[in-house]
């Protein structure tokens, strides 16, 4: 392997972006599930305690609730047991909270374990990789709680309200699981079938790295999936077939699936009919043995203690986490602080507003702010609209809630700015359970809440340096140069076991992705030295030439030709 030298230095402060944080884009081929769900899963709460007079409650049945927005990506049997993690965290965070108030009223010490409490969610939803929506939603609930009165012998109700909304919400996330067991994986695969003909059909850096991830989340989607079934073997299949065409892409779609047969596949696979059954590809046989093997590694003793490790070096002190972690508690507690002094009624506000923007870098945290700011400032408006409208009855008001909590998932995938549009004026009508507040204040106070969050934000954000995204592109070169050398050893090797060449294919497109994703990450950060730019460059091209020889060397049968090594990583 050969390296580009670093330039020492740092990289000046790049432009950031105004009209493309703003733009819209197509809405997921998903919105409509978390939409419904959250409005199933809100309704019959809302609705119950409607019925009994008690909608001053809400807030704690909308914190179970609203975990019915989580896990719609995963397949059902990792779905379960995400979505109950998820409650049980909002339940945790929760009782921090409303413990927290009831022991003290005072707001110095309520903004600091606000700020502590958004913190510790996002490094968690960071961890674990749970999202959309990721911590906002857990910080919105904590915060809140935070603020509103609370006598330590309501706490136990409050937090059995929260875990029954928490199981319906749980019972909502499955339901879908009784009429298509296997939507999401069919989904997957479909993305990856879609992104495998984009790079077939014009192979080059960005479709390439497109159809990698995509091909990555397919094939982890149905290692998670539970045991194979015969559509399960279909999908497997038709994503051998998707990494065939992305691995060793051809100008006009040459290769065993062209690009026209892909999207068909892709169209078939996505809608309610049977799988496609593609004819066999080569190496399939070899391929679906590789999986049932590194299915049963994962769920083996030993890997579930590897992937705990991976956890635990997530949350670690050398985590890449940590800067996003300081920026988060120092944005948050800046934000609640100014807003207190400034004698703003509701810090909280503020408070989950800073949380909001961080993002991966500071490029991304900056389109954050821009949306968040710009969204919540047209929402106010449209709560200004639709306040007298939800204060014709109780039932009005439930009504507007629950519209707004739907039109807030099926906008905010276009892009987040317009979502807060729906999502504010939703936040605002919460207040109203607890009786009517004057207009004049709510939109006075979020309006200065909004800016002042966005701006201390920021400003953490700009202050608090990532120089831990540089060393993470590090690792991720030096990562995928081993499983680069992995596959091409194995692959090369006639007498290398089938799951042993697969898991080596694998690995090596789970480190570009990894590869890719870091240097982005870095790509927006301020503040740091240069990157090693012709490295990463270098380091990608060779590893797709590595996985197009392997692709080629899997004959028909899973024959192995003689090998023909990929060039090495400084090669052009």
């Amino acid at each position: 392997m050969t390296d580009t030298p670093t330039r020492p230095g740092r990289l000046p402060v790049r432009s950031l972006p105004l009209a493309s944080a703003l733009r819209l884009s197509r809405p997921s081929d998903t919105w409509f599930k978390p939409a419904l769900s959250v409005v199933v899963a809100s309704a019959v709460p809302h609705l119950t305690l409607l019925a009994i007079g008690r909608l001053d409650l809400v807030m704690y049945t909308m914190a179970g609730s609203l975990c019915a927005l989580y896990g719609h990506g995963l397949p059902y049997a990792r779905r379960a047991g995400a979505v109950a993690g998820v409650v049980l965290g909002m339940t945790a965070s929760l009782a921090v909270a409303l413990v927290t108030a009831s022991l003290t009223g005072s707001t110095a010490v309520l903004i600091a374990v606000g700020a502590l409490l958004a913190a510790a969610q996002k490094v968690l939803c960071d961890a674990t990789r749970i999202g959309p929506p990721g911590h906002v939603i857990f910080t919105f609930v904590s915060s809140a709680a935070l603020f509103a009165p609370q006598r330590p012998e309501q706490i136990p109700g409050h937090l059995a309200l929260t875990l029954g909304a928490g199981a319906f919400a749980w019972l909502v996330a499955l339901a879908p699981a009784l009429v298509r067991r296997e939507g999401p994986e069919r989904r997957a695969v479909a993305r990856a079938l879609t992104a495998a003909a984009e790079c077939a059909a014009d192979p080059g850096p960005r479709t390439r790295n497109a159809a990698a991830a995509a091909v990555h989340a397919a094939w982890q989607c149905l290692l998670a999936s539970g045991r194979p079934t015969p559509v399960r073997r279909s999908l497997e299949r038709l994503v051998v077939h998707a990494e065939g065409a992305f691995a060793a892409p051809r100008p006009g779609g040459g290769g065993a699936a062209g690009p026209d047969r892909l999207r068909a596949w892709a169209a078939l696979t996505r809608a309610r009919g049977p799988v496609p059954a593609p004819p066999p590809a080569p190496g399939t046989a070899d391929e679906l043995y590789g999986i049932d093997a590194e299915r049963a590694a994962l769920r083996a003793p030993e890997g579930r203690r590897a992937a705990r490790r991976a956890l635990l070096r997530r949350l670690g002190p050398g985590s890449p986490l940590l800067p996003v972690a300081v920026r988060t508690l120092a944005g948050c507690a800046l934000a609640g602080y100014l807003c207190a002094a400034l004698g703003v009624g509701r810090p909280y506000w503020a408070i989950v507003t800073a949380a909001s923007l961080y993002q991966a870098n500071i490029t991304l945290s900056w389109n954050r702010a821009l949306q968040r700011t710009l969204g919540n400032l047209l929402g106010v408006l449209v709560f200004a609209a639709v306040l007298p409208v939800s204060r014709i009855s109780p039932l009005a008001l439930v009504c507007c809630c629950l519209f707004f909590s739907f039109a807030a998932e099926a906008l905010i995938t276009r892009n987040y700015w317009l979502g807060s549009v729906a999502v504010t004026p939703m936040a605002l009508l919460v207040l109203e359970f607890g009786g009517a507040h004057p207009a004049g204040e709510l939109i006075g106070d979020r309006v200065l809440d909004t800016v002042l969050g966005a701006v201390a934000g920021f400003l953490a954000a700009t202050l608090v340096t990532n120089r831990r995204a540089a060393g993470r592109v590090e690792r991720a070169l030096d990562a995928t140069g081993r499983a680069r050398a992995d596959a091409e050893r194995t692959g090369a090797d006639p007498g290398a076991a089938p799951e042993a060449r697969d898991r080596a294919r694998r690995t090596l497109t789970a480190s570009l992705v990894e590869l890719r994703e870091a240097g982005d990450t870095a790509a927006g950060e301020w503040w740091q030295r240069a990157l090693p730019e012709q490295r990463l460059l270098a380091a990608e091209r060779a590893g797709h030439r590595t996985l197009a020889a392997t692709a080629q060397r899997r004959g028909p049968g899973g024959a192995t030709p003689p090998a023909v090594h990929a060039p090495s990583i400084g090669a052009e």
